[in-house]
């Protein structure tokens, strides 16, 4: 898949989830939302243009949250 799809699916996800009122917990639910219904391919690519570009067009929320997934949490 293109790039800029996932990274505009990515941020999408982001502003409907950065209203939360806690912001771990915004963080969170997005490393959960990828992890539960996003592909591994577009996961994997959407990891592999943080690590390439530092997250450039991603929202920073989204960015932490691609690090929540990394690690684990």
């Amino acid at each position: 898949m293109k790039i800029h799809y996932l990274l505009d699916m990515a941020n999408a996800i982001g502003e409907n989830l950065q209203s939360l009122p806690d912001a771990d917990e915004a963080r969170l639910e997005i490393s959960q939302h990828l992890r539960r219904f996003w592909d591994p391919a577009m996961r994997q690519q959407l990891l592999a243009h943080l690590d390439q570009t530092g997250g450039e067009g991603l929202l920073p929320v989204v960015q932490q949250a691609l690090q929540l997934l990394r690690s684990g949490a």
